[in-house]
């Protein structure tokens, strides 16, 4: 049995990015007998409350009586409705949740992954002027790494006001918000703020782009917006240092697992992150952060009302509850 409800959710400060801003989010929660999942839709990938909860109440019947049956079930899903990934995503998470209950084990044993807690996650600060994103540093010190969102005018003094506030690694994310040159430009200008990678810094259909620039970057330049699916990872290959996975885009955590091992393949880095998500999508995600050489899973820490509980950030690094599934309950 599936069944849905929309949560509210506020955010500690205005979240921005090259694609805008938000101070609320609104998230779908589905249950499948006792398994979560979310869904945090996205308009960039033409996703809404109202499309998720349309995918989700129409693809209710195919989920069959047997959550066991989770590749036939996702295949329907695929066949059912291209796209509509956040939906999905929703769907896979509360099955594999499901799942992870029934045999009471973590989804990570299940997937024959061994827990790691040795992989700091990036704190994300949104964009604002520098003195805010200052501040925005100083409250939430102790992490090991900053993740700034630039890709917008002034934004190499943003990044200069945070290194003034911290000594940590810095990682930016220009959500596909500079052209070619700009890029190149601003990457030498970004050198001087010791700029662990580069995250999205172009269209993500520029591929001869993306080719060129990373031939003229001293930095790494890690893919996002346009990674989807295990099939799309081969667009970027040579083109890019790494990917960042999200189960929101990828449709769940059975595709997100598989793209891993194409990464692997073509021997890329692997980043997973995340969108503002409540714990049960962070962590959804964190059963799979093992695998990968960067973890970005702060969505949830940027919630100030988050109404689970489940992975948690301790001075920067995931910790996993002693619970089956995912390990998310709700608070209260």
């Amino acid at each position: 049995m599936l069944e849905h409800k929309v949560v509210k959710v506020h955010l500690k400060n205005t979240f921005r990015t090259a694609h805008g801003a938000a101070d609320v989010k609104h998230q779908v929660i589905v249950n499948i007998e006792g398994g979560l999942g979310e869904a945090a839709p996205v308009a960039y990938y033409g996703e809404s409350i109202d499309t998720i909860s349309d995918f989700v109440e129409k693809a209710a019947d195919l989920i069959g009586d047997d959550v066991f049956k989770l590749e036939d079930i996702i295949d329907r899903l695929n066949h059912f409705r291209a796209y509509n990934t956040a939906a999905k995503a929703a769907i896979d998470i509360a099955l594999h949740d499901a799942v992870g209950t029934k045999l009471n084990i973590p989804v990570y044993k299940m997937l024959g992954i061994t827990a790691r807690e040795d992989i700091p996650t990036s704190y994300t600060i949104s964009i604002s002027d520098p003195d805010d994103m200052k501040r925005q540093t100083e409250e939430n010190p102790g992490y090991e790494i900053y993740k700034i969102k630039v890709g917008v005018p002034g934004d190499i003094d943003m990044v200069a006001a945070v290194r003034e506030a911290t000594d940590a690694r810095i990682r930016v994310d220009a959500n596909a918000g500079w052209t070619l040159k700009e890029a190149v430009q601003k990457i030498k200008h970004l050198e001087r703020y010791d700029i662990e990678f580069v995250e999205q810094p172009l269209h993500w259909h520029d591929y001869e782009g993306f080719r060129i620039l990373r031939s003229k970057s001293n930095l790494p330049i890690i893919a996002d917006e346009g990674i989807m699916d295990a099939g799309s990872i081969a667009l970027y290959n040579d083109k890019v240092d790494g990917i960042n996975i999200k189960l929101q885009k990828s449709g769940g955590i059975r595709e997100g697992f598989k793209m891993i091992a194409v990464a692997r393949a073509l021997k890329m880095q692997i980043m997973i992150g995340c969108m503002v998500e409540t714990s049960v999508g962070i962590s959804a995600a964190a059963q799979l952060a093992p695998l990968v050489d960067y973890i970005d899973l702060d969505g949830n820490l940027l919630i100030d009302d988050d109404p689970y509980d489940g992975v948690r950030a301790e001075n920067g690094y995931l910790k996993y509850p002693d619970r089956p599934g995912i390990g998310v309950v709700e608070k209260g």
